[in-house]
């Protein structure tokens, strides 16, 4: 199978998505997450490739306070090792490389995903956007007056536990 029919097949898939929006050629943002999150579509070796990226904020960006350098450290330390595990929501590979770096305010997440089916490739790209997502969720730290998209993420994860706003959700 050619590359071209790969990178076709990808796009097909992407257009398809109902959670999956054009940006611009080949690029497709996730509608399912208040994050900034980036699915560029592609091929490699015959197989549909969705790149994903998403930019979510440190904590010190999203609280009324200061965080302690030390605090958030240990949080991005943590966060980086949760998302080792995203591997799990994949229906198609079972082993994809999880990269994280830190640009200024935000924590920058990097997983490329290759499949023959598109399809599969395209869900699995939204399954790790959300899977980013709940693992940021499960990161928040108490004791902090949190701001936007923060507040808005633990209320959404306590209305979906059927809870009351207030803590984080675990």
């Amino acid at each position: 199978m050619s590359e071209s029919d790969a990178v076709e097949r990808a796009r097909r898939a992407a257009d398809r998505h109902e959670s999956l929006e054009a940006r611009e050629a080949d690029r497709y943002a996730v509608t399912t997450t208040v994050f900034d999150a980036d699915v560029e579509v592609g091929s490699a070796g015959g197989e549909a490739t969705f790149s994903v990226a998403i930019r979510v904020p440190l904590l010190d960006a999203v609280t009324a306070d200061r965080v302690a350098p030390v605090v958030e450290d240990g949080w991005f330390d943590t966060f980086t090792l949760r998302l080792e595990d995203v591997d799990g929501v994949l229906r198609g590979s079972d082993d994809v490389a999880v990269d994280v770096e830190r640009a200024d305010d935000e924590a920058v997440v990097h997983v490329a995903i290759a499949d023959l089916d598109a399809n599969r490739a395209a869900e699995d790209a939204v399954a790790v956007v959300e899977y980013v997502e709940g693992t940021y969720v499960e990161g928040v730290i108490p004791g902090y007056d949190y701001t936007e998209p923060v507040t808005d993420l633990i209320q959404r994860a306590a209305d979906t536990a059927g809870g009351s706003r207030g803590g984080t959700p675990l």
